[in-house]
């Protein structure tokens, strides 16, 4: 995304609507300029504001004469006056940035949209997650932070280590060239992105192991990190990760219960072999 140096009459409406900062006047130029290190292709400015398609040179001859006799003359704050804000033809490896950050767009690993597999967010109908599993989804990133893939990798890599499984369909894993180290791909290492989530499924008695080895590398990466960890109830009902989850100095919730009703509309590898 970049922004018309032509056509910005430095209003500053699109300042506020970036999630990452990465929109600021230059007072040297009078103008508006977007940082391409910290944009993470989200397109919130480019669909969050309306755009007018007044004249720069009006614009600012207005604004400059309004200076002089002490009153404002600014656009609505939702209104970029002008339309200065062009995005940009993503090449690879910069596409992946749109790809994890704007949530109107699909991923070709998945063909979904957002930043995981659909089951994680839906039903777990496939048996992915059977008696004995735990799957955990690590979430990398929010607004104002983000999070680049070789933080990312820090981590996969040390959960590769410990033997966990990563899910095939998880577009995190679609990135990687050697899935049994955890490894990306080198040329997205430095890329940025609002968000990610990577999915991997290990049993119930490996889940303090990986408790603590993520609490060790998420005080060593430059982002946050968030962790669900899920499995499947007993047959009375009992939640036998809370347990281990409350001896490992974790508080529980039960955000979400699966009752199974819902119909298998993409199988899983493990269940289509079986």
């Amino acid at each position: 995304m970049k922004i018309d140096p032509n056509k910005c009459v430095a209003c500053g409406n699109c300042i506020p609507v970036c999630p990452m900062g990465a929109i600021a006047i230059d007072p040297a130029i009078g103008r508006a300029s977007i940082d391409p290190d910290e944009c993470v292709e989200c397109f919130a400015c480019f669909r969050g504001m309306s755009k007018e398609h007044l004249s720069s040179a009006m614009v600012r001859t207005i604004r400059t004469v309004a200076r002089l006799f002490r009153f404002r003359f600014d656009p609505e704050p939702d209104i970029c006056p002008t339309d200065a804000i062009v995005p940009e033809d993503l090449t690879w490896p910069r596409v992946v940035r749109r790809a994890f950050s704007d949530p109107q767009v699909p991923h070709e690993s998945t063909g979904i949209h957002g930043r995981g597999t659909a089951e994680v967010k839906t039903n777990d109908v496939t048996e992915r997650i059977k008696k004995g599993d735990a799957g955990f989804v690590i979430e990398f990133g929010r607004p104002g932070v983000g999070a680049r893939f070789r933080d990312i990798q820090r981590v996969t890599h040390a959960l590769a280590d410990l033997g966990v499984e990563f899910e095939e369909q998880n577009p995190v894993t679609s990135l990687m060239t050697d899935v049994s180290r955890g490894s990306l791909r080198e040329e997205i290492l430095d890329e940025k992105i609002l968000s990610a989530i990577v999915e991997i499924k290990t049993s119930l008695q490996q889940v303090p192991a990986v408790l603590r080895e993520i609490r060790t590398i998420a005080r060593e990466v430059d982002t946050v990190i968030s962790v669900g960890v899920s499995t499947r109830c007993d047959e009375r009902g009992n939640e036998v990760l809370r347990e281990i989850l409350q001896r490992e100095g974790y508080p529980t919730y039960r955000g979400k219960t699966n009752l199974g009703f819902g119909r298998v509309t993409a199988r899983h590898p493990q269940t289509i072999a079986k």
